[in-house]
């Protein structure tokens, strides 16, 4: 179960030496993972108004292979790895043409509004096969 999404590295995003700043992969997991799950009907913002449930991320890790720069076509490839009862990870892909320039993952955790561990929401459940 993958998405994809494609942008141009915007100025902004560089740093002094024309190179994407390295925090900004993870902003780049975010954006790509909330596309992720609107592509199959489930809002991050949604959840958290009707719901009051949070998905915040608990560990995170990027491993950069090559830099990228400004005006670049970046595309991430978001895939679903695994999820457990209240908890969930995402693995990334972010490449240039047929260039892949850094690989990562994120776990994430299901809160309510005073920081405690939920169950996975149904919505969110079918979405993938393997959540308990």
């Amino acid at each position: 179960m993958e998405s994809t999404t494609e942008f141009r590295v915007r100025y902004a995003e560089t740093d002094q030496m024309g190179v994407v700043y390295y925090a900004n992969y993870l902003i780049w997991f975010e954006v790509a993972r909330t596309e992720f799950f609107r592509e199959r009907g489930v809002e991050y913002k949604k959840l958290e108004d009707e719901e009051n449930i949070y998905l915040p991320v608990v560990e995170s890790y990027c491993r950069y292979k090559s830099p990228l720069k400004y005006d670049d076509v970046v595309t991430v490839h978001t895939k679903f790895a695994s999820a457990g009862a209240s908890r969930i990870m995402f693995e990334y892909s972010v490449s240039s043409g047929d260039k892949v320039n850094a690989i990562g993952w994120t776990k994430h955790a299901f809160i309510d509004a005073q920081g405690k561990p939920v169950k996975v929401p149904s919505k969110v459940r079918k979405m993938f096969s393997g959540i308990k």
